[in-house]
């Protein structure tokens, strides 16, 4: 069965809210979005199957991206200081399934709270790694941001130095901005190798370009992905949304 790649009317739909209850709720903040080329044929090599590596401009595309969660907590639990906030940096990519379904699979993600990393491993079967993770802020509103994996046998720590510049605003239907950040949907593999989905909703993004003073591209030698040697063909930033997760369907 051929799949047809989804239109952006059909990624616009996303946007809306599901008529269903969340599982949890969230806040993501500070997000920089780092993403390179890469060739489909490689990104497919490492989708399971029913995913199709999902293309803008005949490229394939990995991202990186650092951020701070904060306030995560179950729909029946009050925010705990220590558990619900936390530091988190993805790598990821983006497919669509047999139905036409776009969304991102996420390669890893890192997190700094050794609790945040088994739940997100066990109720939603993420790839997650416990590391330490470190972000401060000075007066010029430049991140400084690291991680470094605890199982990474190299010990290699990643650097990220990064603020927005420039008015925010929301990405417009058809561009890279909105290929890229405008993603609602997370794919996940359950045991036996059935692919589920499970949907988030915010508001757009609010983005703004991103400056960099330091970044680390060696994070997707992990995966393992061949090092791009370049900066990244898209860098923007964004102060953050209100999210709701919404509980995971098979595909």
């Amino acid at each position: 069965m051929t799949v047809v790649q989804p239109s952006f009317e059909q990624r616009k739909q996303l946007q809306r809210r599901p008529d269903e209850k969340p599982v949890m709720f969230q806040t993501w903040q500070k997000l920089l979005f780092l993403h390179w080329r890469f060739d489909p044929a490689e990104i497919q090599k490492l989708l399971p199957p029913g995913l199709t590596v999902d293309t803008y401009q005949d490229s394939a595309w990995v991202g990186v991206v650092p951020f701070y969660m904060r306030s995560i907590r179950p729909v029946w639990s009050p925010v705990v200081p220590y558990v619900s906030n936390f530091l988190e940096l993805n790598v990821r990519t983006y497919a669509y399934d047999e139905n036409g379904l776009p969304g991102v699979w996420f390669l890893s993600l890192d997190a700094n709270r050794w609790l945040a990393a088994r739940f997100g491993i066990t109720f939603f079967r993420l790839p997650y790694f416990w590391g330490k993770l470190t972000a401060t802020e000075d007066s010029a509103n430049w991140i400084k941001y690291s991680c470094r994996r605890y199982n990474d046998s190299k010990k290699q720590t990643h650097y990220f130095r990064y603020r927005g510049t420039g008015a925010a605003s929301a990405a417009v239907e058809g561009t890279l901005d909105f290929f890229l950040v405008e993603r609602y949907i997370l794919f996940t593999e359950l045991k036996m190798g059935q692919l589920a989905s499970g949907q988030v909703h915010h508001t757009p993004y609010q983005i703004q370009t991103a400056e960099l003073s330091e970044y680390s591209e060696e994070i997707l030698g992990l995966h393992p992905l061949e090092l791009p040697g370049r900066k990244p063909d898209h860098a923007v930033y964004s102060e953050g949304v209100e999210v709701e997760v919404f509980g995971l369907n098979h595909v």
